[in-house]
């Protein structure tokens, strides 16, 4: 009898593999981080190459240390950083540039120009505005920018893929070319009402066709890993985005519950049931998961940097030495000594949308501390959080009441109780925080039998611990110099 179900969680600036049991507890996980690259400002790239060989590299540690073999594994299931863009050579699986990662902003004039005219008939079919975060203008600048790629493309010679379509590829030996609709729904390609590739949208951007993935269900049978891999073939049988999974693995499963994870960036989600929400300017509509004949929409708030920020006051301003600092750090002031921080360093995403604003400090004195700078770092993320849900709830009309969180940051105490005050919720930590992990094993689980439905799996889910709200009359103004703040970062940079 198969024992366990392995995810790939395929970040942003790490890869994991995380072995859970059918009690939903993880029984090994390893995780190695990858090179980020900064050809110039504003752009982002990572190596595919490297990318693939660190998670092929944590699924073999994984199985190893914790003394696993290949056949107890029921399944594998994958998750990962979206939007992030590769091409690769079809026949010998080699990349024709650095991958394009999320936070890149090379696209972002071209982006400013097709608002002009293509703003609304590009959010009523993808749920997306247009923003370079997304991937079709990113595989557009690849045809384009380097040599000889767009006639290669034309010749059926190239593949595209988001993360998860990469890694199938590689553990399948090439066999398998496939994304799943939640992964699609990110591309700007995707029409999330029909559920196909939108020959519009690819003529728009002067895309091929035949550049692009099969699309299928969130979860199933997809085929397995080829035995070269790990010595015996594994089912692969789960797949989706990062933020979809976390809201499949919170079991936010009902119309109206929200969830948000402290990554790299920060995303809001909200289960919107059947149907998608395009009724914002300021929020994206995406499909959540598709599972045999039912499909499940959410809205999301992208938030670009969240656990970022704790990133680059470890690495650039050097006032921690690890992340895990930054609490017991902040905890030394009472508050941040009037320093607000808009951690805007590729812009500002959800409710603001703008690509040309950039990251600031207010309220520097000869009085401020590292100290207030940690807290001030914390309460940006909340902040950033807040106007995200405000917005959520404005434009779907349901009140936010509790919200379910995840991410390595969301082991913050003080951060999660700074979020419960500043939404004035209650906030929820499952006992399992990798969260986004579970709900590809979910996926694939489910896929498989290895779980026999939803009720089976909810019977398993626990919670760790609940932040109740405790409104405090400081924060009214903490969010009056948060507002004017960002006001003041907006359009630092022009076009």
């Amino acid at each position: 009898m198969k024992k366990y179900i392995i995810a790939l969680d395929a970040g942003t600036t790490s890869n994991r593999a995380v072995i859970f049991d059918k009690d939903l507890k993880i029984a090994g996980i390893s995780q190695t981080e990858f090179t980020q690259i900064y050809p110039q400002p504003g752009w982002v790239e990572h190596n595919a190459n490297e990318i693939w060989t660190t998670q092929l590299g944590v699924l073999q540690d994984v199985l190893k240390k914790n003394s696993i073999q290949p056949n107890d594994v029921a399944a594998i299931g994958i998750t990962n950083q979206r939007e992030t863009t590769i091409i690769w050579d079809r026949a010998t699986g080699v990349p024709v540039s650095n991958a394009i990662v999320w936070q890149d902003r090379r696209t972002a004039s071209y982006c400013e120009s097709l608002k002009k005219t293509h703003a609304e008939s590009i959010r009523k079919k993808t749920g997306l505005v247009i923003d370079a975060y997304f991937s079709a203008t990113k595989v557009r600048w690849i045809l384009d920018n380097i040599n000889g790629i767009r006639e290669r493309a034309g010749r059926n010679e190239l593949a595209f893929g988001t993360v998860e379509t990469w890694l199938v590829w590689n553990l399948t030996n090439g066999k398998l070319h496939i994304t799943d609709v939640s992964n699609a729904s990110r591309t700007m390609l995707f029409n999330i009402n029909t559920l196909k590739w939108d020959n519009d949208l690819l003529e728009l951007f002067d895309i091929p066709k035949s550049l692009l993935p099969d699309v299928v269900d969130s979860s199933a049978k997809y085929g397995t890993t080829d035995r070269s891999i790990l010595g015996e073939s594994i089912a692969i049988s789960g797949m989706a985005g990062d933020q979809q999974c976390s809201l499949f693995g919170q079991l936010c499963l009902e119309k109206g519950m929200v969830k948000n994870t402290y990554g790299t960036g920060s995303f809001v989600m909200m289960n919107t049931g059947d149907k998608p929400a395009l009724n914002t300017e300021n929020l994206l509509a995406t499909v959540a998961w598709k599972i045999s004949d039912s499909v499940q929409y959410a809205v999301e708030g992208s938030i670009f940097v969240g656990g970022a920020l704790i990133q680059w006051l470890r690495d650039n301003l050097k006032i921690i030495q690890s992340s895990s600092e930054i609490e017991s750090l902040a905890r030394q002031v009472d508050d941040s000594g009037g320093i607000v921080i808009v951690p805007a360093f590729a812009g500002l995403g959800a409710p603001h949308w703008d690509q040309f604003a950039r990251g600031t400090i207010f309220g520097i004195t000869r009085a401020t501390l590292p100290s207030h700078i940690a807290r001030a770092a914390l309460e940006a993320i909340a902040l950033q959080v807040k106007d995200a849900v405000e917005e959520m709830s404005r434009a779907t009309g349901a009140s936010v009441k509790q919200m379910h969180v995840d991410g390595g940051a969301s082991v913050n105490n003080l951060l999660m109780q700074l979020q419960a005050d500043l939404l004035n919720c209650t906030v929820v930590r499952p006992a399992v925080t990798e969260t986004t992990a579970l709900g590809a094993a979910l996926f694939a689980g489910l896929a498989e039998g290895f779980w026999a439905d939803i009720d089976d799996i909810r019977k398993r889910w626990r919670v760790d611990k609940s932040f109740m709200p405790n409104h405090n009359q400081k924060y009214e103004e903490l969010l009056r110099y948060w507002h004017k703040a960002v006001g003041r970062t907006k359009h630092w940079i022009e076009n």
